[in-house]
C-alpha cells in the first residue's frame, strides 16, 4: 500500500512539475504557502518576498507575543495582505498540521527563535530544533496539499569537521556532530541535527523537501551582520576566518533564493544548496565586522589573529548548484519574454 501511494504521488507530481516547469514566475499560478516562525528576520524577509511575488501567504508563530515582533519587522500593509497568522507551536504536531492544511509549500526558516537575543542558543535548543524539524515535516506531510517543503539550514552545517576539513565545502558536506559537542558549537549542532532530522522524516512521510544552507546573514548588507543570529554563528569565528570559510550574504538574497529554488521546484530542483555572496579573509574585514555586532576581538584576536596567504590552507565553497540554478531561471525568464515579443 505505501508502495502504492507513493508511484501515485510520484506520478501526480510528475505531472504538475510537466505542466508548470517553464513557466515565467508572472505565469505560474499562485498557491497559497505557509512560511514559519515569520517574527524572525528571515522569516520576514521570506514572507515579503513572496508577497512581491504575489503569492498568497500564511505565517505561523510560536506565540500570540510574538505577534508585536513581526509589526517591527514588517510594515502595516505587508502584514495587512497576508492570509492569515496562525499560532503553532512547533513542539504540538497537531497544530502544525491546523496550521498546513490547504497549503501548497511550507517554508520553514527555523524551529528556535530568539528575536531579541536574550536567552541565546545553548545545547538544548539544539535538541529543540531536530525536533522541531521533524514536527513540521510531519505536519507537512499529513495536512499541506502539495507534500512541499523549503528548509532553511545553514552553511554551519556543512563546514565543521574538525582537522578532517574538506577542500572544497559543497552540498555533500556535513558537520560532524561530535565535534561540534566537543567544541561547544551548538548553533552548528542545532542546525546539522535538524537538517538531518528533516531529511529522515522527509523520507518517511513523502515529502518533497529542499534544504537552503546560507552563510552570516547580513542585515542588509557588510558589515552590517543581523546581530541576533550572527553571535550564534560566529561562535569558531576565528576558525572559520582562518580556513577561508567565513561566507557572508545579505538576507534579502537568501529570501529570493529560497522562492527561486521553490518555483523551480517544478522543474526538478532538489536536494541541497549552499547559499552564499563572498568570503570574508581580510583583518580588516573582520575587525569591521566584529565592531559591527559589538564583539570587539572575537573574530581578529584584538587584531593579533595570524591569517594564512591567499591561496595557501583556505577551503573554498562551491555554490555552483544555486548559482546555476538561478541561472537556467532567467534564463527561461528571458525566453519566455522573447517568444511573447516574436509572437505579438
Amino acid at each position: 500500500m505505501v508502495e502504492l501511494n507513493l508511484m501515485v504521488w510520484r506520478a501526480a507530481l510528475k505531472e504538475e512539475q510537466q505542466n508548470s516547469c517553464g513557466l515565467s514566475s508572472s505565469e505560474r499560478r499562485r498557491e497559497l504557502v505557509c512560511v514559519t516562525s515569520g517574527n524572525s528576520y528571515l522569516g520576514s524577509h521570506i514572507v515579503k518576498e513572496l508577497l512581491a511575488h504575489g503569492y498568497p501567504v500564511r505565517v505561523t508563530v510560536q506565540y500570540q507575543v510574538d505577534f508585536d515582533d513581526m509589526r517591527e519587522l514588517m510594515r502595516d500593509e505587508e502584514i495587512n495582505q497576508l492570509e492569515s497568522v496562525v499560532v503553532a507551536n512547533m513542539g504540538d504536531v497537531d497544530s502544525l498540521s491546523d496550521a498546513f492544511r490547504g497549503c501548497h509549500a511550507i517554508f520553514h526558516t527555523s524551529s528556535y527563535i530568539d528575536p531579541h537575543g536574550i536567552s541565546g542558543y545553548s545545547e538544548g535548543m539544539a535538541f529543540v530544533e531536530a525536533e522541531g524539524a521533524k514536527n513540521v515535516i510531519e505536519a507537512c506531510g499529513r495536512a499541506a496539499y502539495i507534500k512541499r517543503c523549503i528548509f532553511t539550514s545553514s552553511l554551519l552545517a556543512s563546514i565543521w569537521k574538525g582537522d578532517n576539513v574538506d577542500r572544497v565545502v559543497d552540498e555533500t558536506c556535513w558537520s560532524d556532530e561530535e565535534f561540534c559537542r566537543e567544541n561547544r558549537l551548538w548553533l552548528a549542532l542545532g542546525k546539522t541535527m535538524a537538517e538531518k532530522a528533516a531529511w529522515s522524516k522527509s523520507k518517511e512521510m513523502i515529502v518533497e523537501l529542499v534544504t537552503m544552507c546560507p552563510g552570516l546573514l547580513m542585515a542588509p548588507s557588510f558589515p552590517n551582520a543581523h546581530i541576533q543570529t550572527a553571535i550564534p554563528y560566529l561562535k569558531g569565528g576565528q576558525i572559520m576566518l582562518q580556513r577561508g570559510v567565513l561566507a557572508i550574504v545579505d538576507a534579502k538574497k537568501v529570501a529570493a533564493a529560497h522562492v527561486q529554488v521553490y518555483e523551480a521546484m517544478d522543474c526538478g530542483a532538489c536536494g541541497r544548496y549552499i547559499c552564499f555572496e563572498r568570503v570574508v579573509r581580510r583583518l580588516d574585514e573582520a575587525i569591521e565586522l566584529e565592531n559591527g555586532i559589538n564583539k570587539h576581538g572575537l573574530l581578529s584576536g584584538g587584531g593579533q589573529l595570524v591569517l594564512p596567504e591567499e591561496g595557501n590552507d583556505h577551503q573554498e565553497i562551491d555554490n555552483s548548484k544555486l548559482s546555476k540554478l538561478i541561472l537556467q531561471a532567467s534564463q527561461r525568464l528571458s525566453c519566455k519574454q522573447s517568444c511573447k515579443i516574436s509572437w505579438s
